[in-house]
């Protein structure tokens, strides 16, 4: 019962501040009174002619974000697909990370961004960003299955060693259970990552969908109400994907403790 109120004030405080955003917006925009601060009608107004007519190219705003949506699933999949294993591998034979971090960290560093130029180059179409999101998604996931392997603690699997359980047994049923809620953490970095970076990607690239080329479109013609939208469509899926990976981390680990201080 408790839980459930505590979920209800949650959602009344979030609506009440939506609000409140909503409001002081609105008071900001009419002492403004300019274009570039357009108020909240305007960029209703931007959405539904979004919607219903499309851009100035005649692309609607559901195949922009369906054309975003495809290439970051595409990539953030193979980040977990590599990520995840060659952390776990890496985590469980550290000297196969010490002899070979002379060549992945300084890539680890490298901004996405950076290889846009390379990617164009190399590249064609589908592919480069796809490539672009596998590389901002996979270091967040990799290096946090990394480190959550070295953070398993001793204890639980020298008891097993005294149980005479073998390695196989040990990295299955003591390793993994202890690293999945950190690796859960670390695909929700990824995912934001891959956000910034397919934005990025889509405002370079030569094709003319997606939510960054939507913004870019209307960035050239300075009209700020859809560049917003642009803005609060990555912004609300975002916060959706997001919620639906704490709702699932939730279901999922539910036998571990939240930690409060209240």
């Amino acid at each position: 019962m408790d839980d459930r109120h505590e979920r209800i004030k949650a959602i009344l405080y979030n609506l009440l501040s939506l609000l409140m955003v909503g409001l002081l917006w609105t008071l900001l925009s009419a002492w403004q009174n300019s274009p570039y601060f357009p108020p909240p009608a305007s960029i209703w107004d931007a959405f539904v002619r979004l919607m219903t007519k499309g851009d100035i190219e005649g692309i609607m705003l559901t195949e922009h974000i369906w054309v975003s949506l495809l290439r970051i699933f595409s990539g953030f999949g193979a980040a977990c697909l590599l990520g995840i294993p060659l952390g776990l591998a890496m985590g469980l034979w550290p000297k196969l990370y010490n002899r070979t971090r002379s060549i992945i960290e300084p890539i680890r560093f490298i901004p996405p961004i950076a290889w846009i130029p390379m990617a164009i180059v190399f590249l064609v179409g589908f592919s480069r960003y796809v490539f672009l999101i596998w590389l901002g998604a996979f270091f967040p996931i990799f290096i946090t299955t990394l480190l959550s392997v070295t953070r398993v603690h001793p204890v639980h699997i020298n008891v097993a060693k005294v149980f005479g359980a073998k390695r196989s047994y040990i990295i299955r049923k003591i390793v993994l259970p202890s690293v999945l809620p950190d690796i859960a953490t670390g695909m929700r970095v990824g995912l934001g990552v891959a956000w910034m970076c397919i934005v990025a990607a889509e405002m370079i690239g030569g094709e003319m969908v997606g939510v960054g080329r939507l913004i870019l479109k209307y960035a050239e013609l300075l009209r700020m109400s859809e560049i917003i939208i642009g803005m609060l469509v990555i912004g609300v899926i975002g916060f959706v994907m997001n919620e639906i990976f704490i709702i699932v981390e939730r279901y999922i680990f539910r036998w571990r403790s939240e930690i409060s201080i209240d």
